[in-house]
């Protein structure tokens, strides 16, 4: 027994509807209709595969090809929270639930119907019959279940699966699961953050090439900037979203106008985060760009050890005296909306929360000096991301309620490598203010989730914020255990609308706006393609066609 640590289009209509329509339940399973996957290229090494192309119907073409905007290095599914092989991943491995990324419904996947239920705390998942991995090895319940114990030892994924106190395979195609908390109406969205992959792969074939039993196969991967990764067709496949072509590309380009020329040039049939200030040039060579309103942010977090930043009052002063809306009109073209809570107000489980940061320069200018705080300095750490741009901004909205901030950029990778461990009793870390984007979403949007991500007690509250030391913490945490314990959504919300106030007062880490996500695209070389909000591309069900009116 292991214990574990701690249609497709309209992403705004399906999240209303979730809401409107009140908990997902565990009754039934949504899954699209399978569509008769067609044949692919010929495996050399296997005899019996089919020689005919995936591509059969005129028009469609050989490629399907992209530009991401996120490098990687690690392709292993374990734990995964890489921008480029999260989205790689929907393609290449199966859950046992898939995240329609568009409506966020779990559907199935491996599973062949909902969890049935055998106790308050026990549920049995059926696996849908004659699965295979991409190699032609059977997938059993034991990889599903080598799948959830390796997840579950992560660092990232133990935290969101700690609901789970022990998963075991009773036979080959039924994997049984033991809960401390029933988890209500996000269970099966939950079960569908693993990814399954064959339990005879080797630590080193995870890291470099992985397999799966989704409708594609990594076939080469360099996920460097300039990069490219390479896909086939897996012709095993037995799911509803089968290859729709024979090899799909994808090109890694972190310079925005490096991924937007290959758009404009036609050497990619897509591109993700298309840039606000080419937006309208792309829509004049042809390309249809389009924004869906998600939960990319800019968020500020805090040094809640640090004097005088461990005063309340100072935290919520420095978002008090922020110019949201300017920022939004400046820097985002009006394609944001100022954070009322956590959550935005288009997803379901949104509260608004008890305090809203709306611009009151006066009331910022009050707080600090209820707090004793004159004439503060600080130094705001901002990644030098797409969020760099709004740092100048911040600091002068800053400097006219009396704080100075010095600006220093920094990468990711710079900008949280003295911030990822634990201080020693007694040691402040070593920074005041810190400006980054997030989008969580990529793994789901629910409420227990969202908090978990940067409020759980893990590494965002024990190691960066340190907010885990304060009472406020440990009263949202409780109420956060008692969220999981209820069985139905309507029991759940209330103490989830707690905790969106307790996060909002307290701000540790808070955000400023929730973006829209751009995408472009040529409408006549992707049929049947819908932009998602999250980080990355998804192209399910998408069939790639020759551009039948060049430009």
């Amino acid at each position: 027994m292991l214990n574990f640590p701690l249609t497709r289009r309209a992403f705004v209509a399906g999240t209303a509807a979730l809401a409107a329509g009140g908990a997902l339940t565990l009754a039934g399973c949504s899954v699209e209709q399978p569509i008769e996957p067609g044949p692919a290229p010929a495996d050399p090494a296997d005899g019996n595969a089919p020689t005919e192309p995936v591509a059969a119907q005129s028009g469609v073409a050989r490629t399907l090809t992209a530009a991401v905007a996120y490098e990687g290095s690690d392709p292993n599914p374990i734990g995964t929270s890489s921008g480029v092989f999260l989205a790689a991943g929907w393609h290449v491995f199966e859950g046992l639930y898939e995240l329609n990324m568009h409506t966020y419904r779990a559907e199935c996947g491996l599973a062949a119907d909902a969890p049935v239920q055998i106790d308050d705390l026990e549920y049995e998942v059926t696996l849908r019959e004659d699965t295979v991995f991409s190699d032609g090895s059977p997938l059993t319940s034991a990889d599903v279940v080598n799948a959830f114990e390796r997840n579950g030892e992560s660092d990232l994924y133990g935290a969101f699966l700690s609901f789970i106190t022990a998963v075991s395979a009773p036979d080959e195609r039924t994997v049984r699961f033991k809960l401390n908390a029933p988890m209500g109406s996000v269970l099966q969205e939950r079960l569908a953050l693993v990814r399954v992959f064959p339990t005879t792969l080797t630590d080193e074939q995870l890291a470099t090439k992985p397999i799966g039993s989704g409708p594609w196969c990594y076939e080469t991967i360099n996920a460097a900037d300039g990069g490219r990764i390479s896909f086939t067709a897996n012709h095993r496949y037995t799911g509803p979203w089968p290859a729709t072509c024979e090899r799909m590309e994808w090109s890694v380009l972190l310079d925005d106008t490096r991924r937007t020329d290959e758009l404009i040039d036609k050497d990619v049939m897509a591109m993700e985060a298309a840039p606000v200030v080419r937006a309208e040039e792309l829509a004049g060579a042809g390309a249809t760009v389009e924004w869906v309103p998600g939960f990319n942010l800019p968020f500020l977090m805090f040094n809640c050890e640090k004097p005088p930043f461990d005063d309340v009052r100072v935290r919520q002063a420095l978002l008090y005296a922020i110019d949201v809306d300017s920022l939004i009109g400046t820097y985002m073209a009006g394609h944001a909306r100022a954070a009322t809570s956590l959550l935005p107000d288009y997803f379901r489980h949104y509260h608004r929360a008890a305090t809203v940061y709306s611009y009151d320069p006066e009331k910022a200018r009050k707080l600090l000096a209820e707090a004793g705080v004159d004439e503060l300095a600080l130094t705001l750490r901002a990644n030098d991301n797409w969020v760099s741009t709004l740092a100048p901004a911040i600091a002068e909205d800053w400097k006219a309620v009396g704080v100075t901030a010095e600006v220093v950029l920094l990468d990711t990778t710079a900008l949280f490598a003295d911030l990822s461990t634990e201080p020693e009793p007694g040691t402040l870390l070593p920074f005041d203010v810190v400006l980054s984007p997030g989008d969580p979403s990529c793994f789901g949007n629910d409420a227990d989730l969202i908090i978990s991500w940067w409020y759980g007690d893990n590494v965002w509250t024990r190691a960066r914020s340190r907010w885990a030391t304060t009472p406020a913490f440990a009263e949202m945490a409780e109420l956060l255990a008692e969220a999981r314990s209820k069985t139905s959504e309507d029991e759940q919300q209330p103490l989830w609308n707690q905790c969106f106030d307790i996060i909002a007062a307290e701000v540790p880490l808070y955000p400023l706006f929730h973006r829209e996500t751009a995408t472009a695209w040529w409408t006549a070389q992707l049929d049947d393609y819908d932009p998602i909000s999250a980080t990355g591309l998804n192209f399910l069900g998408t069939t790639p066609m020759r551009d039948a009116d060049p430009i």
